[in-house]
């Protein structure tokens, strides 16, 4: 055994190579295995660094089938570290369900923090960072994207998407008809590699920009939406007359969430408010 048997979480760089930590050269040096998204980008990785280890597939389509057989190697004495394409696993990247699963099962499971995209951006976005929303990937379809946009219509904290190429254009056409034109954006694009660019303007500028230059297209890019200032303001027993409404034809929790949505509000504390205004109902009956 080379290392302490554990699993390891290993952030790996986003673009520029020489942001790898020597904590996290040290330890791929010393593990007995790593579980890679790409067996094949992550080799590359590994031979610039120096990196001797056998590289394991663990990916979308695989984990849940792979994931036992780590955990257990890891019972037998074994390190294994988790690595992703790029930056720190789990974060829209395979590795949840083997965490979730090691740490089930009292298997150690040790981070070794790096880069991430979503923290990158944001240091240099000039956006609030106190409080802000990871949200991701946004769907494909259309539809599914607005309904998705829609629920942060009055998110007062900084929101953070990731995006990809081919759907950059579309995702800022649909966040013009949801925020309007004048909401303030920024897209960090290529971060730390080449070609990083980051620019911050309206929806409707920095759209056009995009438009404009098919090079601003290109790329991975991290969107951060400002969070809205002018969101409603509604009372407690307003928003407790909407849940009366629509609890009559609809689940609790179905009903929360479309007053969250329309009037703002924290979806647990709607809910408990929900199941006691039920329960005042029913006593009644």
């Amino acid at each position: 055994m080379n290392t302490e048997a554990c699993l390891y979480i290993v952030a790996t760089p986003i673009g520029n190579l020489d942001d790898i930590t020597l904590r996290a050269v040290e330890t791929l040096k010393r593990v007995d295995f790593v579980a890679a998204e790409d067996t094949r980008h992550s080799q590359r990785l590994m031979n610039h660094l120096g990196v001797t280890v056998r590289l394991m597939a663990l990916h979308e389509h695989n984990e849940r089938e792979k994931s036992q057989a780590l955990v257990d190697k890891v019972k037998d004495g074994k390190s294994i570290a988790l690595v992703s394409d790029a930056g720190t696993p789990l974060i829209s990247d395979p590795g949840y369900f083997l965490v979730k699963l090691a740490r089930e099962q009292g298997v150690r499971v040790v981070p070794i923090p790096g880069v991430s995209a979503v923290v990158t951006a944001l240091s240099v976005s000039g956006l609030p960072s106190d409080r802000f929303v990871f949200e991701g990937f946004l769907p494909a379809k259309q539809g599914a994207k607005t309904k998705r946009l829609d629920a942060f219509l009055y998110e007062s904290r900084t929101v953070i998407f990731y995006e990809s190429p081919h759907r950059i254009l579309d995702t800022l056409e649909v966040m013009s008809e949801v925020y309007g034109a004048e909401r303030y954006l920024v897209v960090a694009r290529e971060l730390t590699k080449t070609f990083e660019t980051i620019k911050g303007g309206s929806i409707g500028r920095v759209r056009e920009w995009a438009e404009s230059d098919a090079n601003q297209q290109k790329g991975e890019f991290v969107l951060l939406l400002e969070g809205a200032v002018d969101a409603p303001e509604v009372s407690t027993t307003e928003q407790d007359k909407m849940l009366t409404l629509l609890m009559v034809e609809m689940p609790i929790k179905k009903a929360c969430k479309i007053v969250s949505e329309l009037v703002g509000g924290n979806k647990k504390e709607l809910y408990q408010r929900a199941l006691e205004i039920q329960g005042r109902v029913e006593k009644k009956g």
